[in-house]
């Protein structure tokens, strides 16, 4: 700063110094009174100007200093996918990824995009949107003539029509499709490919013997999934979180998010330093950022859809049953063997072709992807199984139902208490004699918790980096759920920095398994459909199988087990389906088998 002052005072000198002998070389004495009072002006001019810029620089330079100290990880701006306004005095942007990983945020976003469809004006008629009433699917015949078999795949056409009966011309609708039987609890779920005309395939594998019927689910039209996209773009920040601050007696608390419009000066930044992580509150009015106490759930600042709002009716065009053309339901007959050798299955356009992770039959889930499945139904085989174990749990609650489940099915695995709060953690459970311990650490931010110690908000990234691992060590991650409510990249930033982590930990112990378990369907509601809903649930589902897709780790289909199931859908799924996920889990740890 001291040579940008020396730098404008030489200036000075010199545009004076030019003045004075262009004033002392005019001939006249008029000339001379003339050039000297216009000469003043000039001077003075010039003076007021350069002392502008003194102080002008002097705030520029206070303020690049700030941001750069505020702003510990750079934003930036992706490539091609509309962001919010630019917010020229803001430190953070909702929609910033790391630098190195700008690329891949842009082949995740374009993976996940939806089916453009035509925007609805500000008034527009429910009657051209889609209707489930008005719908149809039709099981299509056997490629080839002759019965269903096992091992057939099962082609089915739904045709999507508006509330006036007319086909619709255009796709981006979410489906849904089951085939189940109720009798013997046997359920999988059904690939749904959107031909972009208003018309769609179901394909399913015939996995059981006996019969099956179709169910086709509206979960929401395409003109619900305009509504969402643009409530999730304009209202990237729709909720909120809440931080105490406290030193003595004096408390006060603020607002905080993934990101704040505001000035660095105004904010307490608290982005983590090992992974970028970003995090803000504003700044008390009385205390210093240092203060921070406490962590918990703000609220939901829920903003009008208006008439959108009829594009969210349960049963109509939300969660709503598609009628059959024709029948519903098919036989499925036994593989036909011929010289001892089972005839191949027979595929209705190999092109379709589909594979789903399992299935359910007799209530219990089948894999394929070449995992023997095993009930542990006492504690006894769960506490064999997990004999000389560490399993690390770290997600939302999701995760904490794992937990819960294992300590209520094994009597001797104690939880410690550690008077912390009862849905956040973190929790630790131990069987002495058997040499068992089980952890559980909520995710960190955004988590929306009750009232929580800001000490125990770790990220998961930094968690795994302090695990020893080996063949004796079982690390689960669960992190979906909470990052519905913002932007695509806030959770693509932190899967990445997951796996950054857990490529890490595998390296220096490659013996650690790991276990990634994904997202699951939802009961919604209108209010819930802007906020954490089945749309934002299926596509954040995709970048996690993406991103962990070439990395060492078991995947816990928690989608499929869920969707196949009879019982409804919930975001913290039902006892039965806890139960089946344990049992793939404990057959991951116990009986490994190798990764298809």
């Amino acid at each position: 700063m001291e040579d940008s002052y020396k730098l404008c005072f030489f200036c000075l000198c010199i545009l004076t110094q030019d003045w004075v002998q262009s004033s002392l070389i005019m001939e006249g004495q008029t000339s001379r009174k003339c050039l000297l009072q216009k000469n003043i002006f000039i001077f003075l001019f010039l003076t007021l100007l350069v002392l502008w810029v003194i102080v002008y620089s002097t705030n520029l330079t206070d303020h690049i200093t700030c941001t750069l100290a505020e702003e510990k990880v750079p934003a930036t701006k992706t490539l091609k996918h509309p962001t919010e306004p630019q917010n020229h005095t803001a430190v953070c942007s909702f929609h910033s990824v790391l630098p190195a990983d700008a690329l891949e945020s842009e082949f995740l976003k374009d993976y996940i995009a939806w089916p453009e469809t035509p925007s609805l004006p500000s008034y527009f008629s429910l009657n051209d949107t889609s209707n489930a009433a008005h719908s149809t699917f039709t099981i299509l015949p056997r490629n080839g003539g002759g019965s269903w078999q096992v091992g057939d795949q099962m082609e089915v056409l739904i045709e999507m029509n508006d509330f006036n009966g007319h086909h619709k011309k255009s796709g981006g609708d979410v489906l849904f499709a089951r085939l189940h039987n109720p009798t013997v609890h046997a359920g999988v779920v059904g690939k749904v490919l959107d031909h972009h005309n208003g018309s769609y395939t179901a394909v399913f594998s015939l996995l059981w013997e006996g019969s099956a019927q179709v169910e086709v689910i509206l979960i929401h039209s395409s003109e619900a999934v305009n509504a969402i996209e643009r409530v999730n773009l304009e209202y990237p920040g729709r909720i909120f979180f809440r931080s105490v601050f406290r030193s003595g007696s004096v408390t006060e608390t603020t607002t905080c998010n993934v990101c704040l419009m505001a000035p660095p000066e105004q904010l307490c930044n608290y982005t983590d330093l090992n992974t970028g992580e970003p995090w803000f509150c504003y700044k008390p009015k009385k205390l210093r950022c240092e203060h921070r106490v406490t962590h918990s759930f703000g609220g939901f600042d829920n903003k009008p859809i208006k008439m959108e709002k009829r594009l969210f009716q349960i049963g109509v065009n939300m969660k709503a049953s598609i009628r059959s053309a024709g029948s519903s339901k098919i036989n499925i007959l036994p593989k036909l063997k011929v010289s001892n050798e089972t005839v191949p299955a027979n595929v209705s356009g190999k092109s379709l072709w589909t594979r789903p992770a399992g299935y359910y039959y007799k209530d219990a889930w089948q894999a394929l992807d070449g995992t023997k499945v095993h009930q542990f139904n006492n504690a006894e085989a769960i506490t064999q199984c997990l004999k000389g174990k560490e399993v690390h749990m770290y997600g939302d609650s999701t995760i904490r139902q794992w937990f819960e489940y294992l300590i209520a099915k094994v009597p001797d695995l104690k939880k410690f208490d550690q008077k912390k709060p009862p849905k956040t953690g973190p929790f630790l459970a131990l069987d002495y004699t058997n040499n068992i311990l089980v952890t559980c650490r909520s995710h960190g931010p955004p988590l929306r918790s009750p009232l929580m110690l800001v000490s125990q908000l770790h990220l998961v990234a930094n968690e795994l980096d302090s695990v020893d691992g080996g063949n004796n060590t079982v690390v689960i991650i669960g992190v979906w759920a909470h990052f519905s409510t913002f932007p695509v990249e806030v959770y693509i930033r932190r899967l990445l920095s997951i796996r950054r982590a857990v490529v890490r930990l595998l390296s220096r112990a490659p013996g650690t398994l790991v276990i990634i378990r994904t997202a699951n369907p939802k009961r919604i509601t209108l209010e819930e459909s802007v906020t954490t809903d089945d749309y934002y649930f299926l596509q954040r589902d995709k970048i996690l199988r993406t991103i962990f897709k070439k990395v060492n780790v078991r995947l816990l289909d928690a989608w499929e087990m869920t969707q196949a199931h009879y019982l409804p859908h919930n975001v913290h799924p039902p006892p039965p389906i806890i139960k089946n996920m344990i049992d793939v889990v404990l057959s991951y740890v116990c009986f490994p088998q190798p990764q298809t």
